[in-house]
């Protein structure tokens, strides 16, 4: 499983780095984080993790997954579902926390700033927007938000959601009535932290399947 933290395409937040890192290892999951290029326009990140997911793939690892919040879950997603992939870059199921989905609604204005520029023009923004991505052949998602989600409102699960359902890709939703954004492993956040323990189960049902 790649790791990937959010940080809205301009820093690394630490706390969705090495702490998923040791969550996962602690369920039997081989784990790293990918700290991607910062501060630069697309596809320069997706460039990059497309060719550490080679790097992998060169090593001997078969099955690949991607776990990335905020900014980093909008560039897992892109990872698994832009057009263009190898078949080496191809990627087996997908975790979003609280993750940018579109850059068509509102968001977190500054990484779509970061990413896409100030004049980006709407096809721009449909192309990296997850929803306008998804094909028949694309990945399970397992995705989880707050309702409460002040900078990446909880449209953009829904919306990526309804995407999935319409081209019958196998996923789950959560959506948690409170906690704000960037909580990582939202520990003591009350309900929002058993998506961890949702979260191993599907894993679990996708290691299997």
């Amino acid at each position: 499983m790649i790791v990937l933290p959010g940080g809205g395409y301009a820093e690394h937040a630490p706390h969705e780095a090495e702490p998923i890192v040791d969550w996962l290892s602690g369920l039997g999951v081989e784990a790293s984080v990918f700290r991607y290029p910062l501060n630069v326009r697309h596809p320069v990140p997706l460039h990059a993790l497309r060719a550490e997911i080679r790097h992998r793939r060169a090593s001997g690892t078969d099955r690949i997954g991607l776990m990335g919040f905020s900014a980093g879950g909008h560039l897992a997603g892109l990872a698994a579902l832009a057009p263009g992939a190898e078949a080496q870059e191809v990627v087996q199921c997908v975790v979003l926390g609280y993750a940018i989905t579109s850059m068509e609604t509102k968001t977190y204005r500054p990484a779509r700033l970061i990413l896409l520029g100030e004049d980006a023009s709407p096809a721009l923004r449909r192309s990296t927007s997850l929803d306008a991505l998804v094909t028949r052949e694309s990945p399970p998602f397992f995705m989880w938000h707050t309702a409460e989600d002040a900078y990446v409102p909880p449209d953009h699960t829904y919306r990526f959601a309804a995407a999935l359902t319409g081209h019958n890709i196998p996923h789950a939703v959560h959506v948690f009535a409170h906690g704000p954004h960037s909580l990582g492993l939202a520990e003591g956040a009350g309900d929002t932290a058993t998506w961890t323990a949702l979260a191993a189960s599907w894993l679990r049902e996708r290691a299997t399947a």
